[in-house]
């Protein structure tokens, strides 16, 4: 902060007169503009991201994965899986006992065949049970009430 001292006339006292110093404000706007003049190019950047469609079949495990009621593998007279009544493809089979596994705090898995069904679809089901690290495996004689 300058000072200048000025006599307003002969035999008046010198007054003090205060001026402003403006060189730090004047630094510090110049900073903060070069910083947003850098930025400004990063803030206007977008990134499109493309997430895979929702599974409906992940949807319904999901649903129906209570740690309360029993995990049931079934195998039916045409060969195809279901976890509990919901259809999955074979080759899905152990990815989706994985993610139910994980929400669950044991591996017991039942496995109910048909009376027909084909003999190496069940051990196909055994299988990749196993490799989903399903321990232990049930194998269900009577049919179970719904």
């Amino acid at each position: 902060m300058g000072m200048e001292l000025s006599s307003g006339g002969f035999g008046k006292k010198a007054r003090v007169k205060p001026e402003m110093n403006v060189t730090p404000l004047v630094d510090v706007v110049l900073v903060l503009l070069i910083i947003f003049m850098v930025l400004a190019p990063v803030l206007s950047k977008s990134f499109w991201v493309r997430l895979p469609p929702k599974d409906t079949i992940e949807e319904q495990l999901d649903a129906s994965n209570d740690p309360n009621t029993p995990l049931v593998l079934s195998i039916g007279v045409d060969g195809g899986a279901s976890i509990n009544k919901i259809d999955v493809p074979h080759d899905e089979l152990t990815r989706k006992l994985i993610r139910m596994f994980n929400a669950r705090p044991d591996n017991a898995l039942y496995l109910d065949a048909a009376d027909d069904a084909p003999y190496g679809a069940v051990l196909s089901g055994i299988d990749l049970s196993k490799a989903a690290q399903a321990h232990p495996i049930v194998i269900l004689t009577k049919k179970m009430d719904p």
